[in-house]
């Protein structure tokens, strides 16, 4: 009697869990997209002793686009610049991305993860192969910094604000 009564409890709760299907969220891959390395003035640049510590510019972008339903390609790009004496000694750029399957969450919350949770999975790769590269090419490598992408992205936000106010005022 005990089991039947547990059988058509079971039964009764499963209707409920179709109506309400639970979040998903989980990297299916993630892979390199592209990467390159350049070093214009080489061997040249490599022979001569530098007289000050060479400049190093970075850059990363960050971009997100939907592949299929609920299927989401969240990309990473970072760009490694390193002169001396306004002379490349190399350059690398990287390009990492990561598939996401991700639904059942609210549209808010969803640019939230695309924006902030995505890039901080897949970034890590990144700083990885680009320093890889570089060792590769037996240049010291330089390692992209630590990212908060929740500082960028409410950044991002109040400047999309700002600049939605000034158009509405103009």
């Amino acid at each position: 009697m005990a089991e039947n009564e547990n059988a058509q409890h079971q039964d009764n709760q499963q209707p409920q869990q179709e109506a309400a299907p639970e979040p998903v969220f989980q990297l299916q891959r993630c892979y390199l997209k592209d990467a390159s390395l350049e070093m214009p003035h080489a061997p040249e640049i490599l022979l001569q002793a530098q007289q000050e510590q060479p400049q190093v510019d970075i850059k990363f972008e960050v971009s997100q686009k939907t592949v299929a339903e609920a299927l989401y390609d969240v990309t990473v790009r970072g760009t490694i610049t390193v002169k001396a004496a306004d002379k490349v000694i190399i350059l690398v750029e990287g390009t990492q991305s990561g598939l996401f399957a991700i639904h059942g969450i609210p549209v808010e919350a969803l640019q939230h993860v695309t924006n902030v949770v995505c890039p901080a999975m897949v970034y890590p790769y990144l700083r990885a192969n680009l320093a890889d590269l570089m060792n590769r090419a037996n240049v010291p490598p330089v390692h992209l910094p630590e990212v908060n992408f929740e500082v960028l992205y409410q950044q991002r936000l109040a400047q999309a604000q700002a600049e939605a106010e000034g158009a509405a005022q103009a």
